[in-house]
C-alpha cells in the first residue's frame, strides 16, 4: 500500500493484544480478532498502542505482533503500527522495524516521562519521520505523556512529508479546531477518545483510534461514515446510541473493562499484564449493562 494510496479517515480500533494463561502472545486468538474486525467493516487496524498494552510487551512481541496484523489483514485495511517510546533512538529502531514487517503507517506517540520541551517534541518527530519512508500518524495524549504538544508546535511539521495524520487525545475539541485553523487539511485528524469523536469531526476531524470498535467494529464505523458523509442527524443518533458504552469502557484502566466484556462473550482468554490486574466483576456488569440497554450483542469469534 503505497503512501498515496493510505486513508485515515473513518474508524481505526487501537487493538487489544490477547495473552494466553502463562502471559504469552495468544496468536490464533489475535488473528481471529484481525479477522473479526475486518469482517464487522472497520477502516483501520492499529496494533501496539496503549490498548495493546504494548509497554508491557518486549520489542521482539511488538514486532511479532504487527507482522501477524499485517499477514492477517492481507492488505484489505491500512495497519498502522504502535511504535513509539520515550526514547527517539529507540522509537526509530522500532518504526524501521515495523515499516520492514509491512505496517502501512506508524503510530508515534509523544515521548512520555522525560517531559521534553516544544522544542524537544518538534526535534523527535521530525527525526523519527525522517528515518521511514511510511507514513507516520502523530499521537498527542498529555493525560499519560505528561506533557501537550501544542498546535502550534504541531503546525511546524506541516513541512515533512510523511506526517500525515494526528490520533488527537487532549480530551477536548477545541484542539482539533486550533489545529484545523491553522493548518486547514494538511492532517487527517482522529480523535483518541471514543465519547468525543463526534465534536472533533464536528471541526475538522475525519474518525476515531477507537477502543469500544475492539467489541463493536461495525456501530463504531457507522458514526464515522454518517459524519464524513455530512450525516449529522444520523450521526448524532448513532453516536449518543454508544456514548454510555464509551464511558463504561474507562470505568477502570483501559483495556482491561473492553477485555473483560470481550473474554465474556469468549472471545479472549481473561489475561492483561501487570501492573494492570483483571477488572473488578461490578465494572464486567455495568458494561454489560450498558451493551444490553442498546439492544447490542457481540458477534462470535471469526476463523483466521
Amino acid at each position: 500500500m503505497r503512501m498515496s494510496e493510505i486513508s485515515f479517515r473513518g474508524a481505526f480500533t487501537a487493538l487489544i493484544t490477547p495473552f494466553l494463561e502463562d502471559g504469552s502472545l495468544d496468536e490464533a486468538t489475535l488473528c481471529a480478532l484481525v479477522e473479526r474486525q475486518i469482517e464487522g467493516g472497520i477502516d483501520g487496524l492499529v496494533p501496539c498502542g496503549t490498548t495493546g498494552e504494548s509497554v508491557t510487551m518486549s520489542d521482539e512481541e511488538q514486532l511479532r505482533v504487527v507482522e501477524l496484523t499485517v499477514e492477517q489483514a492481507k492488505g484489505r485495511v491500512p495497519v498502522v503500527a504502535g511504535t513509539g517510546s520515550n526514547s527517539t533512538a529507540k522509537t526509530i529502531k522500532a518504526s524501521k522495524a515495523a515499516e520492514a514487517a509491512g505496517a502501512d503507517a506508524l503510530l508515534v506517540v509523544c515521548p512520555y516521562y522525560n517531559k521534553p520541551t516544544q522544542k524537544g517534541l518538534e526535534a523527535h518527530f521530525r527525526a523519527v519521520c525522517d528515518a521511514v519512508s511510511i507514513p507516520v500518524m502523530l499521537y498527542n495524549i498529555p493525560g499519560r505523556s505528561s506533557i501537550d504538544m501544542s498546535a502550534e508546535t504541531i503546525a511546524r511539521l506541516s513541512d515533512v512529508p510523511n506526517l500525515l495524520a494526528i490520533k488527537e487525545a487532549t480530551g477536548t475539541s477545541v484542539r482539533t479546531a486550533e489545529l484545523t485553523a491553522l493548518t486547514g487539511d494538511r492532517f487527517a485528524i482522529l480523535s483518541g477518545d471514543d465519547g468525543i469523536t463526534l465534536p472533533i469531526m464536528s471541526v475538522g476531524g475525519v474518525g476515531v483510534v477507537s477502543v469500544t470498535s475492539n467489541a463493536f467494529p461495525g456501530a463504531v464505523a457507522h458514526v464515522t461514515r454518517l459524519a464524513n458523509e455530512g450525516k449529522w442527524d444520523e450521526a448524532r443518533r448513532a453516536h449518543m446510541k454508544l456514548f454510555r458504552i464509551h464511558q463504561s469502557m474507562f470505568i477502570e484502566a483501559n483495556p482491561g473493562p473492553v477485555k473483560a466484556l470481550m473474554s465474556a462473550a469468549g472471545l479472549l482468554k481473561p489475561v492483561v499484564r501487570l501492573p494492570l490486574v483483571w477488572p473488578e466483576e461490578s465494572t464486567l456488569t455495568s458494561l454489560q449493562a450498558e451493551v444490553e440497554a442498546q439492544g447490542l450483542t457481540l458477534v462470535g469469534p471469526a476463523k483466521a
